[in-house]
């Protein structure tokens, strides 16, 4: 069994949406605006749109009696091949509203399940949404297939049987353990790979946020690369990995993940927990934000309970995009000395990208100092790797013809790479700046002593 391709070109619609009056259901409603979206992401054709008001949903037709024969009134009017509602539904609510309303219905859940099929391009991705696809099925088999309640007969079969739909369950059930049993090599490989970048010490830069966020945008512009970006939907749905050198900070793997909405289906995070395992590796959250959005606060809330429900802990940095569409200005904002919180950019224009990469450096290796360095002859691949992270601000020579390089970057990233170069502090530094290493430099001694001295105990006396 294949993932279902539940998409068909230009489907004619109709699209229903309900706010409630109890509080109960305060915490299910979605933004008719994103939910036209939807609809036009999965390439549909709006014929008309149905709002109203309840108290709570109806158990028959989710819609009291009288809405949905206001919905097939308009269905039978403009033609309209799907009815697509911004709710979710039960399987008995879309069968009853198919038979009143003579034509196909999709909820929420269904709508984003066929976007994401549209959407998914490798193999890793078609496993997670046909996965996906196969748990929405499950409970939704009887929809539409009178034959499906019926026995098996004939020689051999006679007797209890087994009924088409407990068959078709059962053998769907054996097609959903196989996807989890590929969906698991899959996170085993990439464990592998996360596990090759820890030991080589290289940081996870992990790109989150809202749909059409400019998640994919603001990647293009860090890595130089053309994946796929709209002004849509679930652009991009693969996740994207890449090595990139980072001003400051070296080489960093930046993860361009999956944007989330507004109740993002529990269904959708299950099956997408390999791919947001990126997210839980990562050393650095960047989150991504759509500063022009008028609702940006809800946004920011959809995002951070995505990312409470899979355990995320990694720091976050918010990242304020679009400003080219707002009045502000690029700009970091710090929530103690050296920690940066938020910060204002846009990468269509490419504005404050250089703010950005002076926050990630500051997160990631620590506050930035300036250090001033007098460099011997022989210290040239030092001298290359601090142009390579671009934080050299001054170069000139002394009298005697040594470079004298001024820095800004993080005292751990100077002190690793003076480790990496078998550097003394004080060859390079002036006194006052060395000493700021001399702590770091008598606790190596003392450990390296005890080293001696145990080595020492252990000797045998009469062997001396």
């Amino acid at each position: 069994m294949q993932y279902v391709e539940q998409h068909k070109s230009r489907e004619q619609a109709i699209l229903v949406h309900c706010t409630f009056k109890s509080l109960d259901f305060a915490d299910n409603q979605n933004d008719l605006d994103e939910f036209r979206l939807l609809a036009i992401s999965a390439d549909a054709e709006i014929l008309g749109e149905i709002t109203g008001t309840m108290n709570k949903p109806s158990a028959k037709y989710f819609v009291g009696t009288g809405k949905a024969d206001e919905i097939a009134k308009q269905v039978a009017e403009t033609g309209a091949e799907i009815v697509l509602f911004n709710h979710t539904l039960t399987p008995s609510q879309e069968r009853n509203l198919e038979k009143i309303l003579q034509c196909k219905v999709i909820d929420r859940m269904g709508l984003i399940l066929d976007i994401f099929a549209k959407r998914a391009r490798t193999y890793e991705g078609k496993l997670q949404v046909e996965l996906a696809q196969l748990t929405h099925l499950s409970s939704r088999l009887v929809r539409g297939y009178a034959h499906l309640g019926q026995q098996k007969g004939g020689i051999g079969l006679r007797g209890p049987g087994e009924t088409q739909l407990e068959t078709d369950r059962r053998l769907l059930q054996v097609r959903v353990n196989q996807l989890k049993d590929k969906l698991t090599k899959v996170k085993q490989t990439r464990q592998i790979g996360r596990a090759k970048r820890a030991k080589s010490s290289t940081p996870t830069v992990s790109l989150v946020g809202y749909t059409n966020a400019g998640k994919s945008t603001l990647f293009n512009a860090l890595t130089g690369e053309n994946i796929y970006s709209a002004n849509q939907l679930f652009a991009t749905l693969d996740p994207t990995l890449r090595q990139i050198d980072w001003q400051g900070v070296g080489k960093v793997v930046l993860a361009d993940t999956v944007g989330f909405v507004q109740n993002l289906p529990h269904e959708l995070v299950e099956s997408f927990h390999a791919t947001l395992e990126e997210t839980l590796e990562a050393d650095l959250l960047l989150h991504i934000i759509d500063s022009s959005s008028p609702h940006m606060h809800e946004q920011i809330d959809a995002v951070n309970r995505v990312l409470d429900e899979i355990g995320a802990s990694a720091p976050m940095l918010l990242v304020h995009n679009k400003i080219d569409r707002t009045d502000e200005i690029p700009t970091i904002h710090y929530k103690e000395l050296g920690v940066p919180h938020r910060i204002y950019v846009s990468a269509r224009e490419n504005l404050g990208m250089d703010k950005l990469a002076q926050a990630v450096q500051e997160l990631l290796v620590g506050g930035l100092s300036n250090f001033t360095l007098t460099l011997a002859y022989h210290a040239g691949q030092f001298k290359n790797t601090l142009y390579e992270l671009g934080v050299i601000v001054h170069s000139e020579f002394d009298d005697t013809g040594h470079e004298i390089l001024t820095v800004r970057l993080a005292k751990a990233k100077l002190k690793e790479l003076l480790g990496r170069y078998h550097l003394n502090a004080f060859d390079v530094l002036p006194p006052h700046q060395a000493s700021q290493f001399l702590p770091e430099l008598e606790e190596f001694e003392k450990v390296a002593t005890k080293v001696n001295d145990d080595k020492d105990d252990d000797l045998d006396p009469f062997c001396l």
